[in-house]
């Protein structure tokens, strides 16, 4: 066995990026206070040709050097769009038929490994603030809630890996573009 090497990849170039179909997910961030975080996760929606991610409220834009680090380029190719506060992008995307899904351990809350998307719709999903989750604006705004099961002590996830994992079970479960 051997590492495969960067320019055996096959890696769009932004140009090609841009151009290509995404799938119809776009990630909101809801007061990501971590420029890491933030990075990571438009290198998350890079990855898997999602839609969009929205910043809203505290959430850093582009350009910036912390969210370089992590973003690795990202920040350029996946289309992103600022606002300043999470009610008007949530009502902006249920106005262009997105259903809103808060990543969030909330009643009534759908496990994730039991949500079953419908493949004729587009998604939003809400990611909160590091200590204090997708706020209760947002939350009141969202259609569901969608919660990752966990048994360890903490049942809190870091942000980053949480858009990770469920835009990973999007696409696991067949959500074309």
């Amino acid at each position: 066995m051997r590492k495969i090497q960067n320019a055996e990849l096959g890696r769009k170039s932004v140009e090609e990026f841009k151009t290509s179909p995404k799938r119809p997910l776009i990630l909101v961030l809801d007061d990501v206070r971590s420029l890491n975080n933030i990075g990571s996760i438009l290198r998350t929606a890079d990855a898997f040709l999602c839609e969009a991610v929205y910043l809203c409220g505290i959430t850093a834009q582009p350009p910036h050097r912390e969210i370089h680090k992590t973003a690795l380029g990202a920040e350029d190719s996946v289309d992103w769009k600022y606002f300043e506060n999470v009610e008007d992008a949530l009502r902006e995307l249920k106005s262009n038929g997105f259903i809103l899904a808060a990543i969030e351990q909330a009643e009534g809350g759908i496990l994730l490994n039991e949500f079953q998307s419908l493949q004729d719709q587009k998604y939003a999903y809400v990611l909160g603030h590091e200590v204090n989750g997708v706020s209760d604006q947002a939350l009141a705004l969202c259609d569901l809630a969608l919660e990752i099961p966990q048994e360890g002590t903490k049942h809190s996830i870091n942000v980053a890996v949480c858009a990770g994992i469920v835009v990973w079970d999007f696409v696991n479960k067949g959500i074309k573009y």
